[in-house]
């Protein structure tokens, strides 16, 4: 299945779980976000009808919480820190190399769907400044030669421009 076909029927099941919760929302979306990589957006009406809510609730919700995405992300979502203590130590340079290496700008994601790189306010690591994620784990202390290496690691070949 390609990233932003959704398998009505995973669908289906996941919302049944969740069906008449009085507080299943969150949990609901969350356990949509886990299957699909992202809420796909015609799965916001079925999710109120489940529970009882008007569109622009579930709406208001997902667009509340960044967590939560309606556009399909990459297979690796980088979250490079844009925190105070990251910033002191150069996570400014650390995001124009991860942009150039990847060829993407802040919440873009690779046409084939591999990467997508964003920022965050703070990923709660200031002791490894600067820090980054890669889907749900964290690298610290970061420098060119480091990023690039990780990069490598996820699958980022060395000739790709």
């Amino acid at each position: 299945m390609k990233p932003g076909e959704i398998d009505w029927e995973k669908l289906k099941k996941i919302i049944e779980n969740h069906k008449d919760e009085k507080w299943g929302l969150i949990p609901l979306l969350q356990e949509i976000q886990e299957a699909f990589g992202y809420i796909p957006p015609a799965a916001i009406d079925p999710v109120a009808r489940a529970l009882n809510l008007y569109t622009s609730q579930v709406q208001g919700v997902i667009t509340f919480y960044s967590g939560f995405s309606l556009k399909p992300k990459g297979k690796y979502v980088l979250r490079v820190c844009r925190g105070t203590a990251c910033h002191v130590k150069g996570s400014r340079g650390i995001l124009r190399l991860m942009k150039k290496e990847l060829n993407l700008e802040e919440g873009e994601t690779s046409a084939d769907y591999q990467f997508t790189l964003e920022t965050v306010a703070c990923l709660g690591a200031c002791f490894l400044a600067p820090t980054m994620m890669i889907n749900r784990e964290y690298f610290g202390k970061l420098n060119p030669t480091k990023v690039t290496s990780i990069l490598t690691q996820y699958g980022k070949d060395k000739g790709d421009e």
